[in-house]
């Protein structure tokens, strides 16, 4: 590290080197002469506040003072027969000073400095030339000629995890990912937004940051004449099978047997031939329960996917980088993706040493919010199920390690919905041109949660893309719910001709995405509809409304609807006895005007007993149309109207289909 200063002199960091225990976060060589430094550091030391997670204050200026001479004389003239200091300071007790006391060496030379190792009263000696004094840090310090005004934030130590992450060795493997700048998410949120894509690794994921760093830890005999075992469906096991390549051990990796084929092809391709996948089980714990069998039984070392101190640290090497490429301008606060806590904790251990003024927040599915449950219970928290539509973060119980660090260090949990995740993979897309999975999106999908809640604007933020291995299959469902800008509505109709025209004149011309509605009875009609609200109008959702009901169409919003959503806007309307009914299955063009265009010219007499239409994004709109004609109108009003509406169409009314499920039995 190197240190910058305004001052003339300039203190260096250098990479920590193997010293006796307990060693330092890091250190930083000052000048002999450099008194006043040394005075100001200490005297920022005894100001700082106390509290039960800081490190604990005490008189530093008497101590810095007293280093400065020809003899280190710690407290000699100032403790009683016992050893202990009498007097409290600084709201620090007479154990603290006593421990302070007892382990600083007495009566040593200049030659013999001691180094803070922690502000919590804990000392080791370390020799080095009588010119410098070598004292701890943990973070970038400016300096001022004002001893009075110097700035030197006082961290702990993160249990050591600093050292960890520092020493990480995960770039054998893994590789130092772009911070992209969002250009249009942050136009979009008037913040400034960087995406860190861990979705670029060679596995596509961050998982092989701290696989790699678990299994390059381990000791040959067991590496090698062992190997490891793992269990995971997802980004874990091709991290797993990856290092296990690299370091050229043998790797076992359960799977359940219902696991996709994509996937399992996938772990055999990065492992080789040194990885077995084994298909095991009918469900994520039975996988685990053999993977654990062959701990015990085979002796192979268990690659856990969060909860280890190796994976936590190497996942924390995010963190690093990020902080590396943001020395010259400010970060607010970080988001970060939360299954099992492996990233989060280690991210928020590291940047809560290096620069404690960023935030850092864990973002987790609604529906599978462990930490988040955990957090508030104090205790860590078994969730009874979890959903899985963001199955790389769908974890029911979170580590006991990454609990207790999360609890320290991060700043709070943000829970994002479905819809929320599915609009975060588009609106990465638009930026970094990639397809996210729904777990590799919440990141995005809470902070720009955050961000909007809070009224957040001007400030500069970090989301980690942590994974971009999307199931193909899942594509159809994100693009279906992509869009927050759609609304949807539950609107009640008079079953009489005209209606259904002069209803969807109170929407236009908002950009229509969905209708459904079928006959139901003479009285009234129910139609499922979605549109778009004009994004320069104030409240036009509201107003719309507005405009339903003041002609009498009763209308519910339901755009929070999961049921309606899921599965009612496939099922809207069902079977229908309407007389004299036609079925035609019409291509609209996907343009402005298509469906007013259709209704004009539609016949007033004819009533519209049949309607479903979804936007999919095609170059044209699939639309299926019932039409009643009146008992004794001709065939030929209705080809008319065809052949001048020039729509290409195919009627259905003897589609076995049709019948089967579309008209009652009768």
């Amino acid at each position: 590290f190197t240190l910058s200063l305004p001052h003339a002199r300039r203190p260096h960091f250098p990479v920590p080197a193997a010293t006796t225990t307990p060693q330092p976060l890091a250190s930083f060589i000052l000048p002999h002469r450099s008194t006043t430094m040394l005075r100001s550091l200490t005297f920022l030391q005894r100001r700082a506040p106390s509290s039960a997670s800081s490190a604990v204050p005490f008189e530093s200026r008497r101590l810095a003072v007293q280093s400065m001479g020809s003899q280190v004389d710690y407290g000699a003239t100032s403790t009683n027969s016992s050893g202990h200091i009498a007097e409290k300071r600084n709201g620090i007790s007479s154990r603290q000073y006593s421990y302070a006391s007892k382990v600083l060496p007495t009566n040593q030379p200049t030659t013999a400095r001691p180094i803070l190792n922690q502000l919590t009263c804990t000392f080791s000696t370390h020799h080095v030339s009588s010119s410098h004094h070598r004292y701890s840090s943990s973070s970038p310090i400016s300096s001022r000629d004002n001893e009075e005004e110097l700035q030197a934030p006082i961290m702990q130590t993160g249990d050591g995890y600093l050292g960890k992450i520092l020493n990480a060795n995960v770039y054998d493997v893994a590789v130092e990912t772009e911070l992209q700048h969002a250009k249009n998410l942050s136009q979009l949120l008037n913040n400034t937004i960087f995406l860190k894509r861990e979705d670029t690794q060679p596995v596509f994921s961050f998982k092989i940051r701290g696989a790699y760093n678990k299994m390059a830890s381990l000791p040959p005999s067991i590496l090698k004449s062992r190997g490891v075992v793992a269990c995971s469906a997802g980004n874990h096991a091709q991290g797993v099978a990856l290092s296990a390549k690299r370091l050229g051990c043998r790797a076992v990796i359960c799977m359940p047997l219902a696991t996709p084929s994509i996937k399992v092809n996938a772990v055999r391709a990065h492992g080789g031939e040194t990885v077995e996948v084994r298909l095991f089980g009918n469900n994520y714990d039975e996988a685990a329960a053999e993977a654990k069998r062959l701990e015990r039984e085979e002796g192979l070392a268990m690659i856990h996917p969060f909860d280890d101190e190796h994976v936590i640290a190497g996942q924390g090497t995010i963190a690093l980088e990020i902080l590396k490429k943001c020395v010259s301008h400010p970060v607010d606060a970080i988001f970060v993706c939360c299954g099992g806590g492996g990233m989060l904790a280690g991210i928020a251990v590291y940047v809560k040493q290096v620069r404690p003024n960023i935030k850092v927040y864990g973002v987790e599915a609604a529906d599978a919010a462990g930490m988040t449950a955990s957090l508030a219970a104090g205790e860590v928290v078994t969730l009874p199920s979890v959903g899985l539509f963001a199955d790389g973060a769908a974890v029911k119980t979170i580590g006991t390690e990454t609990f207790r660090l999360c609890s320290q260090y991060v700043d709070g949990m943000v829970t994002v919905d479905t819809d929320q995740i599915c609009n975060a993979i588009k609106l990465a897309y638009n930026d970094a041109r990639v397809i996210l999975e729904p777990a590799g999106a919440l990141a995005v999908a809470g902070l720009k949660k955050h961000v909007e809640e809070n009224h957040i604007t001007g400030s500069t933020f970090v989301a980690i893309t942590s994974g971009a291995n999307m199931d193909f299959n899942r594509l159809r469902v994100v693009s279906e719910r992509a869009d927050d800008s759609e609304r949807t509505l539950q609107v009640t109709i008079p079953e009489t001709p005209g209606s259904f025209r002069a209803m969807y004149s109170k929407i236009w011309p908002r950009n229509v995405t969905e209708f459904s509605y079928r006959f139901e009875s003479n009285q009234e009609a129910n139609v499922f509809v979605s549109f778009q609200p004009l994004a320069h109008v104030e409240n036009d959702f509201e107003a719309v409304m507005e405009d339903l009901v003041g002609d009498d169409f009763a209308c519910t919003d339901i755009s929070h609807n999961e049921l309606a959503k899921t599965h009612i806007r496939h099922l809207a309307g069902g079977r229908s006895g309407c007389d004299h009914e036609r079925l035609f299955r019409f291509h609209f063009p996907e343009a402005p005007g298509a469906l007013q265009r259709f209704l004009e010219a539609l016949n007033m007499k004819w009533n519209i007993s049949l309607f479903h239409y979804r936007n999919y994004g095609d170059d044209f709109g699939r639309v299926l149309v019932g039409i009643q004609q009146q008992q004794g109108d001709k065939c030929e009003g209705m080809n008319k109207f065809l052949q001048d509406l020039g729509y290409q169409y195919i009627e259905e009314t003897h589609n076995p289909s049709y019948s089967k499920f579309l008209r009652t039995r009768g």
